[in-house]
């Protein structure tokens, strides 16, 4: 029994060696001991995992995920197959993960942003209040201003074009999204017209429009 599940540790995630020939319902204990035995020394990451030894159905993997989360404190995001189980491409898969996670979860704050503060944070955000000028927002996910965005937004912050930001006020110093960036023209218009507006990327370009049904429909989230 100990050497028909075996557990190997990466930088990103784990790798469980299962034995080849054992018949996968006694199999399936012995991972269930296995991660009992293991949960304090493995504590309650986030990782990536892939399973090596034998050729598992989508259907015992799912099985064996379910026992490693029943039996463990991990937070599984993602299984990378086993053609793709070298170090690089365990951290980019699980960093892609973390960024579409991120962008569908978040937070909300409360209050007005003045001048030199700066709100920076890992998930998607809804700010309840003004970003005045001088005052800045970065998000790994997208940005939501209920309020005035006079300030500067960075949306995406992890390299995520498919980000956006919304504002019922849209005035802003500077957006960026991604790698892209827009800035306000030096000269703006005594009166700006308040609507509620979104800033998007397409085409290499971020364009900002009013907020309707059909924008909102085409939001990839």
């Amino acid at each position: 029994m100990n050497n028909s599940v075996i557990i190997k540790g990466t930088k990103s995630g784990i790798i469980v060696v299962l034995d080849s020939e054992m018949d996968f319902g006694e199999l399936a204990e012995h991972v269930a001991v296995k991660f009992q035995q293991s949960a304090k020394f493995l504590g309650d990451a986030t990782m990536a995992l892939s399973f090596e030894g034998r050729v598992l159905s989508n259907d015992e993997q799912r099985v064996l995920l379910n026992i490693i989360n029943d039996n463990s404190d991990l937070n599984i995001v993602c299984i990378v197959d086993t053609d793709e189980r070298k170090e690089h491409l365990f951290e980019k898969t699980l960093n892609e993960k973390l960024m579409e996670l991120s962008s569908n979860t978040g937070q909300f704050y409360k209050g007005n942003l003045r001048s030199g503060q700066v709100l920076e944070v890992e998930t998607s955000i809804i700010v309840i209040g003004d970003v005045n000028n001088g005052a800045k927002v970065v998000s790994k996910g997208n940005i939501i201003i209920l309020g005035a965005l006079k300030g500067n937004v960075f949306a995406g912050a992890a390299g995520n074009t498919k980000a956006f930001v919304v504002a019922l006020e849209m005035d802003p110093v500077q957006i960026r999204i991604g790698d892209l960036i827009a800035r306000s023209p030096d000269k703006k218009e005594k009166k700006v017209q308040k609507e509620t507006k979104i800033a998007f990327v397409e085409d290499g370009n971020i364009y900002i429009e009013p907020l309707s049904k059909d924008v909102i429909n085409d939001i990839h989230l």
